[in-house]
């Protein structure tokens, strides 16, 4: 049983002088993009082939999560430890096995394989929340631990209170990364102050925006994070249990999380008096229908509890009146997973990245007509050209951009001659866009922008839980404008129409998702017109 820092220490000295008897570590990725493509059973038969072959003291196989460059799987790497170099491989196939072990026994290096790691994809991020994917194994404790996992938590319960916990996260300037940007210090200090025998600390990992996969790939690659964030939210705020709400569709992501909990609860890092301390702190895993409108607080708050998950009016707010009635502290998985390194190395080291207003970094899910399909970290206030053309590698062939939808169904699309805004909460918002939870879809000339709104207004009338009219009912006749629009029997009419119900839907929906369904619209509207008009038949 873990009971201190130092019981931490000696954990993580036992894992080094373990892992020093070998000398190199091949790490295969067995995240879900990878894993589709038959990566977990290679993985499990090259290290099958290294015990029999007793190449052990020359190179560990190890599972890891995605390191972000899914356009390239499978990836593997090759860790030189004594020199602390890795050597990037992409585009394995399960056909290379016996190549990757004349890798191992003869230092044989794919060629053909390797990628440059030069470019900006690997130069140009900054990993906070993905500091350990694609290097710890996400099915062993006792990694984790070796990469400094845990000692944030034991260093608050041993040297800190709770309000000196709430005041670094505040002065880190950490707003939530689900999309609502909410500072997060003071959503705990919030709940902290209100008084009450039972409090509740929800992780939300029901990520839903088409094309995004964000929260899945931490959850798969680094579930003791989220673990430690969340039970460092426990203490700051006095709640004793926990819940992660995950997709039912992410079973990779929940198989490491429910292996993760179990051993955590085997090291006394979850149960009763955590760290010889009176903390209390345990967490379930609650699965979810994949109901977008679940990732509302209320309505993921209702599901939880075993109801439909409908969004209620607010106030009250979660942090008076939540789970059962307690308490609630609400963040998605990327805010708690940020929550470890701000107490291990300052509010201040956190703040000092990205811009005033929106610090740290966030992670996006590139998808679209881009290079670089996958996941990247950068700092806040990096520019989307930047972000798309750089790191992301462009248009691929030689293709034009057009536009890039951020936010999900929720947020909007910017066109190609705005590219050189700041990635940041206010300026994306000026611009008629959200951050969202960190979903982005790269366009080329060949979209049609009246059909990529109307795809993303379906979407919502899909995903609205039918209980106020004007999402239930404006949803759906916004759909019906837009085909008029793209079979382009539309009237001028139908146009003042469909910007007038879109203003409607907008003010008087009761949750976010009624809310801000009509963003891509507003905003195809404004900076795409000319393709609505083209809709208007003339008579």
């Amino acid at each position: 049983m873990i009971q201190s820092i130092e019981d931490l220490e000696e954990i993580a000295s036992k894992k080094k002088c373990t892992e020093q008897s070998c000398k190199d570590e091949l790490r295969v990725c067995i995240g879900s993009s990878c894993a589709a493509l038959g990566s977990q059973e290679m993985q499990k038969s090259l290290a099958k082939k290294v015990k029999e072959k007793e190449l052990q003291g020359k190179c560990k196989v190890k599972g890891v999560g995605c390191n972000g460059l899914c356009s390239a799987a499978i990836m593997v790497s090759s860790y030189d430890k004594a020199n602390e170099k890795e050597v990037i491989y992409g585009g394995i196939e399960t056909t290379d096995e016996e190549r990757l072990l004349a890798l191992i026994e003869n230092d044989i290096e794919l060629k053909d394989k390797l990628l440059d790691t030069n470019t900006p994809f690997f130069t140009q991020q900054k990993k906070i929340v993905l500091e350990n994917a694609g290097i710890v194994d996400p099915n062993d404790i006792d990694d984790y631990i070796a990469h400094d996992g845990y000692r944030a938590l034991f260093t608050a319960l041993e040297e800190m209170s709770s309000n000196e916990v709430i005041e670094e996260v505040k002065t880190s300037g950490l707003r939530g990364r689900g999309g609502g940007g909410y500072p997060t210090g003071l959503k705990w200090e919030t709940v902290l102050k209100v008084e009450s025998d039972q409090k509740y600390i929800v992780c939300n990992g029901d990520e839903g925006d088409p094309g995004a996969f964000m929260d899945r790939a931490v959850m798969e690659a680094d579930p003791h994070k989220i673990l430690e964030g969340m039970a460092i939210a426990g203490f700051a705020c006095g709640a004793s249990k926990g819940f992660i709400y995950v997709r039912a569709e992410y079973p990779i992501a929940v198989e490491k999380l429910n292996k993760a909990i179990t051993q955590a609860r085997k090291k006394g890092i979850l149960g009763n008096r955590i760290a010889n301390s009176n903390f209390d702190f345990d967490i379930e895993i609650r699965l979810g229908g994949g109901a977008f409108v679940c990732g509302e607080a209320t309505a993921l708050v209702a599901s939880i509890e075993g109801n439909r998950g409908n969004p209620r009016q607010k106030p009250p707010h979660l942090s008076d009146y939540g789970l059962w009635g307690e308490p609630t502290i609400l963040n998605n998985v990327e805010t708690f997973a940020n929550i470890a390194p701000i107490i291990r190395n300052g509010g201040a080291w956190y703040k000092a990245i990205g811009t005033e207003k929106s610090s740290g970094t966030k992670v996006f899910a590139l998808t679209g007509h881009i290079q670089n399909t996958g996941l990247v970290e950068v700092p806040m206030g990096i520019s989307l050209r930047d972000l798309i053309e750089k790191i992301g590698g462009g248009v691929p062939n030689g293709g034009k951009l057009k536009a890039i939808q951020t936010g999900g169904p929720s947020g909007g699309c910017i066109p190609e001659n705005m590219l050189d805004i700041p990635v940041d909460y206010d300026s994306l918002k000026a611009v008629g866009s959200i951050m969202g939870s960190g979903g982005l879809i790269v366009m080329d000339e060949s979209s049609n922008m009246v059909e990529v709104a109307r795809f993303f207004m379906d979407f919502s009338k899909s995903e609205s839980c039918g209980k106020c009219v004007p999402c239930r009912v404006g949803t759906t006749e916004l759909t019906e404008l837009l085909d008029k629009f793209i079979k382009k029997e539309a009237k001028q009419s139908d146009f003042d129409l469909l910007k007038e119900m879109c203003v409607v839907v907008q003010d008087a929906s009761l949750c976010g998702l009624g809310q801000t369904a009509p963003n891509p619209v507003l905003s195809t509207i404004k900076y795409f017109e000319k393709e609505y008009l083209e809709g208007i038949k003339n008579d």
